[in-house]
């Protein structure tokens, strides 16, 4: 559809979605199906999740939300800056 690329994120605000929901919600599930990811791998997985580049920005919020979702016995330290230098 034209012009739909050039007005994400837009298309979500207008039902009502925003960026920071999204991630969290997003980064919930991926915690509960995907536990243990770190680092690159969690950057990957960010990418592959949302590859437009309008959300790009989002990729400390999803990694934050993603450790605090995932169970405290699986977490390990992952530094955001790294996380930041994958996406």
């Amino acid at each position: 559809m034209p012009g739909y690329e050039e007005s994400y994120p837009n298309v979500c605000v207008e039902v009502g979605l925003t960026c920071e929901a999204c991630t969290s919600h997003t980064a919930g599930e991926v915690a509960r199906l995907c536990k243990g990811l770190q680092g690159k791998t969690l950057g990957q997985m960010f990418v592959q999740l949302y590859p437009n580049p309008a959300c790009s920005r989002m990729h400390g919020h999803f990694a934050q939300a993603y450790r605090d979702a995932s169970p405290k016995g699986v977490q390990r330290e992952t530094s955001p800056v790294r996380i930041a230098a994958v996406a």
